[in-house]
């Protein structure tokens, strides 16, 4: 019988097992999780066979390097980065089969920061209310890989089509995230919120799956109240003390007591997962606009 897992022999700098999420839990404090560029691990689901719901890895910043224990059929996609089977350059962005025993590797990423890994048959992991992610802030699901683990695979249960061209956009070299302002933005002043919507700003190094920190000019309160925890959504644009915006990513907290002075549209966030320590930000206030499930 055909052993169908992978052993990690380079787990990378964060690696973490993720899918579509667990929404509909913020009630019991869960956060929804999930991949951070969720079109990515879609498409890298696509081009593989799998339902786009099924678990693949996501790296951050230095890749992973896996032994497939069985021949199974794998796409890169998300942040750029050099693909090699036992030392030989493979495609990335487009479908590639990794015979049993072959050291699969993924590079460095040469622009972005997330790659994402999809195998056929998906990341077996136990689920956890229903999403085989991990989650880093309430530590729900698989914990972050690590050198030596064994991940099973799941069995293939559809032919695979394969596709030949996999069009998908590059990292941001500008960040612009579309906002609705609200719904504490009367807790700031009127030259905070022109500041907010007009001055530029950076992703910080301190970013991460939990929120894209940013630097740049202070947000100054027009109330100097504090404010009960309150639920928190995808994409909310938290003050903190510092007055430097902070935007909720998938591990978000569900709850929080700093005012939220607007939200990212659910669409401008896919690209906040790939961009870079000091990648120029910009808040751009819309008139139409969707809040992202919590």
């Amino acid at each position: 019988m055909t052993d169908r897992a992978m052993a990690v022999v380079r787990a990378g700098a964060l690696t973490t097992v993720q899918d579509e999420g667990r929404p509909g839990h913020a009630h019991l404090g869960v956060p929804h999780s999930g991949a951070l560029d969720l079109p990515a691990a879609r498409l890298a689901n696509r081009l593989v066979g799998n339902p786009t719901a099924a678990a693949v890895l996501e790296t951050t910043l230095d890749g992973c390097a896996v032994r497939p224990r069985c021949e199974v059929t794998v796409a890169v996609v998300g942040a750029p980065c050099r693909v090699t089977v036992d030392g030989r350059p493979v495609a990335w962005g487009a479908s590639v089969r990794v015979p049993a025993g072959a050291l699969l590797d993924l590079g460095p990423a040469l622009c972005g920061v997330r790659s994402y890994a999809a195998f056929a048959g998906g990341v077996a992991v136990e689920p956890v209310l229903g999403s085989r992610s991990t989650d880093l802030l309430s530590g729900l699901g698989p914990a972050p890989l690590a050198d030596g683990a064994v991940l099973p695979l799941g069995t293939v249960s559809t032919v695979h089509a394969r596709v030949d061209v996999a069009p998908q956009p590059g990292p941001p070299r500008e960040l612009v995230l579309r906002v609705s302002l609200g719904p504490r933005a009367d807790w700031f002043t009127a030259a905070s919120l022109r500041t907010l919507t007009t001055r530029a700003y950076r992703v910080a190094s301190a970013s991460n799956r939990i929120g894209l920190r940013t630097e740049g000019p202070p947000l100054f309160r027009a109330s100097e109240g504090e404010l009960p925890s309150e639920g928190m959504v995808l994409g909310a644009v938290q003050v903190p003390p510092d007055g430097r915006p902070v935007v909720f990513l998938a591990d978000h907290p569900t709850t929080g007591g700093y005012p939220v002075v607007a939200v990212v549209r659910r669409e401008d966030l896919p690209a906040a997962a790939q961009a870079t320590p000091g990648t120029p930000v910009r808040f751009v206030v819309s008139s139409r606009w969707r809040a992202a499930d919590g």
